[in-house]
């Protein structure tokens, strides 16, 4: 059984979200909670598989909470009717397993939820086509370094490839991690 607590500030979308799941026979909701703290308490308490939360929320954000949740081992999901980048990327940052958007098909809400459960991650594809559509933020040098990384070569390797120090490829590779 997937035991799930939601956080949504709109009674009428906790109330139906909640009804939905119930009706699954693998899941249960085990709490409802219409703001960010409330969320963290009830995950606190019932220790859910997964919480599923809307980010604009009164007293704690949905991202809020999220960063909060990381280290919980709770698998968070967010359902919002936001398609931002910015909300997206801080979502990633804040480990979320799923950000879904409000207007996709009910029934691929469970089936997300099962997917999440399963080890993999799930998110909106119109936020994946904003994500690829960004510009590089690696310099030239940067990316050739990444390239040869790919291609199994080590830090001496490397350098004597690009031929600079191997001190100045570890910094490039700790550059492209940041």
């Amino acid at each position: 059984m997937i035991r799930i607590v939601i956080a949504e500030d709109q009674r009428m979308m906790l109330g139906a979200l909640g009804s939905l799941l119930n009706l699954e026979d693998d899941m249960e909701v085990v709490g409802k909670a219409s703001n960010g703290e409330e969320a963290i308490s009830l995950v606190k308490k019932y220790k859910p598989d997964v919480c599923m939360m809307d980010i604009e929320m009164p007293e704690k954000s949905g991202l809020e909470a999220a960063e909060e949740l990381k280290e919980s081992g709770c698998k968070v999901i967010i359902l919002t009717t936001f398609a931002r980048t910015g909300y997206f990327q801080r979502a990633l940052k804040a480990g979320v397993r799923g950000y879904l958007l409000k207007d996709s098909p009910s029934e691929e809400l469970a089936d997300s939820i099962r997917t999440v459960m399963a080890g993999r991650r799930i998110y909106a594809p119109e936020l994946m086509d904003d994500v690829y559509n960004e510009e590089n933020p690696l310099t030239d040098r940067e990316k050739a370094v990444l390239e040869l990384v790919a291609d199994g070569k080590n830090t001496k390797e490397i350098a004597d490839e690009l031929s600079i120090k191997t001190g100045t490829v570890r910094n490039y590779i700790s550059q492209i991690l940041d």
